[in-house]
């Protein structure tokens, strides 16, 4: 399907009517049309646009050029020169916007209520709330419109939504993709998040937006058996029987493709969930959007205006002893966490209906994010998947955004998508090979396997007598020969350890691929190699393996 027939078929489901009051501004079919024909030409002219045609849904707290950014207050709005990076990153891989979505005004919600355009409604059942505040993004992928949507996560808009309307949302590291031009509820706790009915698409659009810079000891895969941390069933209190049950399926399901489960006491996690609304935090809400809020009373939602006012006269004592309160439930959190991977948790105990949220506002919605709250207090990164009940969360430890897409993997049965994070080739020829002995020394660090690579033809192999066996490789003047490996990723700190550690003959050096790049690779000593067979012909250590056997 071309670009332009994309933009066609999405506005002929538009036209259905199924969910309008998804959007707020939709852009004219003509003007959308005209962007996939320029995208059609430069994929003619040979760019790369890794997301050539793919349709944008981008919540309206989110900047777009030439289009109004809203927040979902009409009196806010303002007309904004340039994108957010986050969408002008997706525009200049091939995406093309459709338009600006409905939202929880000011992002203030987890219900996709609260907002002067009307209730954004389940794709599945209309009674029941799509989940804010990233509701119309989340809707828009889920009824097949968009392929991509951007959504703001704060206290957990990127993940609840996701899980009401069935799709993927990926909430990363806070800082990760740029917060520029995008109108802040907490300032310093905000993330642009994206929705996705893949966890690949999704992973690839995050890659996208993400900054080149990561720490030096970002890990760039989840372990081959992840180390995960799940709460036992007396821990879920908040969440009816049946749903309890179809998060344990998830968990065992987890567990039988690889994973190593162990126990999570929740308390200091939940305990610090509860900061986010109910002590000093909420003040960032006033900061953001306050001083609108107070001088347009008429043009707030009345939820929403209790909150951010309410927000106003909170002490700075308050602020700070919250601030001590959250480092103290971190210090603990983390203690529980332990040696875990990753926390596994259900994404929201219950998927309220829409006359409830509205008899109950404050408190039903405060139960919604019961497990999502204290994730960016936490400065943690989360994916959240489609499954059983109303879907689960991976959650890991900040950076650690390649580990939970890795893990989540694993729950919805589709390859571990690469992620944003890069590290240094490393070339392995024998016993760090994938399942072999020291492979783990790999992978136990984060590093990733990026695939299969051959040596440019100037390199012996010998079998060295050595526990494991190992090869070990030489590049010679002539009678050289290509030999067969694996090219994978190491985090930067991971490699002045690893290179400490190497027993002799072993040394890492320059070695030459078959392409004609150059990458660090495992070398030997020559003077271990006299007396070493000489198992160059096999073409590689797993064929000399296969024949000796």
């Amino acid at each position: 399907m071309t670009p332009q027939d994309r933009v066609r078929a999405a506005y002929a489901r538009i036209a259905l009517g199924e969910r309008p009051e998804a959007w707020i501004t939709l852009r004219d079919e003509a003007a959308v049309l005209a962007d996939a024909v320029a995208v059609e030409a430069r994929l003619a002219a040979g760019e790369d646009l890794p997301l050539a045609g793919a349709l944008l849904a981008v919540k309206d707290n989110i900047d777009v050029a030439g289009l109004p950014t809203t927040a979902g207050c009409p009196e806010y709005a303002y007309q904004p020169a340039v994108s957010a990076p986050a969408v002008q990153r997706l525009v200049d891989a091939g995406v093309i916007v459709l338009g600006k979505t409905n939202l929880d005004q000011f992002a203030t919600g987890l219900v996709g209520t609260r907002s002067p355009h009307g209730a954004v409604r389940d794709v599945r059942d209309p009674s029941l709330v799509s989940g804010g505040s990233s509701s119309g993004s989340a809707v828009a992928v889920a009824l097949g419109i968009a392929d991509l949507a951007l959504g703001t996560d704060t206290a957990g808009s990127g993940r609840v939504p996701a899980a009401f309307q069935g799709i993927v949302g990926i909430k990363p590291t806070i800082g990760v993709i740029p917060n520029d031009g995008v109108v802040p509820a907490c300032r310093t706790l905000d993330c642009v998040t994206v929705f996705a009915r893949t966890l690949g698409e999704a992973q690839q659009a995050a890659n996208l937006m993400a900054s080149p810079v990561w720490p030096n000891d970002a890990p760039l895969a989840a372990p081959p058996r992840p180390i995960v941390a799940v709460p036992a069933r007396d821990e879920l209190t908040a969440m009816s029987p049946e749903w309890v049950t179809a998060f344990e399926q998830v968990a065992k399901g987890l567990e039988a493709a690889g994973a190593i489960l162990r126990p999570l006491r929740l308390a200091p996690f939940l305990a610090a969930a509860k900061l986010l609304y109910e002590g000093g935090f909420v003040a960032e809400r006033y900061e953001a959007v306050g001083a609108f809020v107070s001088e347009h009373p008429e043009a707030v939602d009345p939820t929403v205006r209790r909150i951010i006012e309410g927000a106003r006269d909170i002490p700075a004592h308050v602020l700070v002893a919250d601030t001590a309160r959250l480092a103290a439930l971190r210090d603990e959190a983390m203690a529980e966490w332990g040696d875990a991977d990753a926390l596994l948790l259900p994404t929201a105990p219950i998927h309220p209906s829409i006359a409830a949220v509205q008899a109950d506002p404050i408190r039903v919605n405060s139960l919604v994010g019961t497990y999502t709250n204290f994730c960016n207090l936490f400065g943690l990164a989360a994916v959240a998947v489609p499954a059983p009940g109303q879907g689960v969360q991976v959650i890991t430890r900040g950076h650690a955004d390649a580990v939970a897409a890795g893990i989540a993997a694993l729950i919805v049965g589709e390859p571990a998508p690469p992620a944003a994070a890069t590290g240094i080739p490393l070339l392995v020829v024998g016993a760090h090979l994938s399942g072999q002995p020291l492979n783990g020394q790999l992978t136990s660090v984060g590093a990733r396997l990026t695939g299969t690579v051959v040596t440019a033809p100037s390199y012996r192999l010998h079998a060295l007598p050595a526990t494991p066996p190992k090869p070990g490789l030489t590049r010679v003047d002539s009678g050289g020969a290509a030999i067969g490996g694996e090219l994978w990723e190491m985090p930067p700190a991971a490699l002045g350890p690893f290179l400490a550690a190497l027993p002799e003959p072993m040394a890492l050096g320059r070695v030459r691929l078959a392409d004609g790049t150059t990458v660090t690779g495992f070398l030997c000593e020559p003077a271990a190699l006299a007396t070493a067979p000489d198992i160059t012909h096999h073409g590689g250590w797993r064929a000399y393996l296969a024949e000796t056997s």
